[in-house]
């Protein structure tokens, strides 16, 4: 197993804060919009304001944003702490769109390509301090090892990107005994390579996304969580409304919703019964969405992105929303649910 030598005690608020939306997801957003979240994300923190970012967000865009903001507000760095999840390294922008995420970032100046290894980690760490500009990342990860796994052609290569990736786990690990970061863990979509990571290097803390949710909650997964939570090593869970879908939007874990597509139906009409049951009840989707996500056993935060600096502080206040028990109890009676954690 790959140590990370004296692991850290992660304190994490219950709420922090993604920046996806800085890099552009989806909608480009004017530099006063995303100072404007910023603000308010600093505002409504009471202690620690914790911001989660990669270089993949808008190939960097992200993290230039984010830190922009923070030095045109002049934030106090004693409460700031950046997580930034390493693994896509900024380039030149060569075709009409980014080739890394076709359809996903809008109007974006550069491309991005994937840089798992140990040379690699350590070029996207230093990018992304310099995209900060003046601030820097505490806390570090690999980013997407599971798209980096599937993307093999054999299992032959498959054995060797992973051995990649165990070689960027050493870089990491190098950066925290080195005083650089403080902490090292993982983020990913896939919670089975999460699993397979974590029997390998000894992690700090683990972030999980679209994996997680009052829709999706395989009970292997939740073994795991319960597993980490006893080893003390803590959760972020991310991505909890899958792309914005469970709260209204038009993607599904960033990929378009059509109506017609096989499968999409069944989605659609688990998305209208769960509204009609938040509205029986008078609670928000969003509420229930957060709820649930911060019950599940190990988890300790959950992440949250918005386009709308004027959501931040409903963001904050939902960790702390109470849902009545008869509104689990009817989401499991409905089918809608598998269970629930008190």
């Amino acid at each position: 197993m790959i140590s990370n030598l004296n692991q850290s005690s992660i304190d994490l608020p219950k709420i922090i804060f993604g920046t996806s939306s800085l890099g552009n997801l989806f909608v480009a957003l004017s530099d006063t919009v995303k100072q404007d979240i910023i603000a308010e994300c600093v505002k409504h923190s009471p202690g620690k304001v914790v911001f989660d970012s990669a270089g993949k967000y808008g190939a960097g865009l992200a993290l230039e944003s984010l830190g922009k903001a923070l030095s045109d507000l002049d934030v106090n760095r004693e409460r700031v702490v950046i997580s930034n999840k390493l693994g896509w390294f900024r380039t030149e922008l060569k075709t009409p769109e980014p080739t890394f995420e076709k359809g996903v970032w809008v109007g974006i100046k550069h491309d991005a390509v994937q840089m798992i290894s140990y040379d690699g980690m350590m070029k996207c760490f230093e990018q992304g301090n310099e995209l900060l500009n003046g601030w820097a990342s505490e806390m570090v990860s690999v980013h997407d090892p599971d798209e980096y796994l599937a993307a093999a052609a054999s299992p032959e290569e498959e054995a060797d990107r992973y051995n990649d990736i165990l070689e960027a786990y050493k870089a990491l690990a190098d950066l925290k005994t080195s005083g650089r970061a403080k902490s090292v863990g993982i983020g990913a979509k896939d919670w089975r390579t999460i699993v397979r990571i974590a029997k390998d290097v000894k992690l700090d803390w683990i972030m999980v996304a679209n994996s997680m949710t009052i829709k999706s909650h395989p009970a292997e997964l939740l073994e795991f969580m319960a597993e980490m939570e006893k080893k003390g090593v803590p959760i972020i869970n991310s991505a909890v409304f899958h792309s914005g879908f469970l709260i209204g939007g038009n993607h599904y874990d960033y990929k378009l919703v059509d109506e017609n597509f096989p499968g999409n139906q069944d989605l659609l009409k688990w998305r209208e019964e769960f509204f009609a049951a938040c509205k029986e009840f008078n609670i928000t989707p969003a509420a229930a969405c957060v709820a649930y996500a911060l019950n599940v056993p190990g988890v300790k935060s959950v992440a949250l992105s918005t386009t709308n600096p004027l959501r931040v502080k409903d963001n904050v206040n939902m960790a702390h929303t109470i849902i009545p028990e008869d509104f689990w109890a009817k989401m499991v009676e409905r089918g809608l649910l598998d269970n629930f954690f008190n």
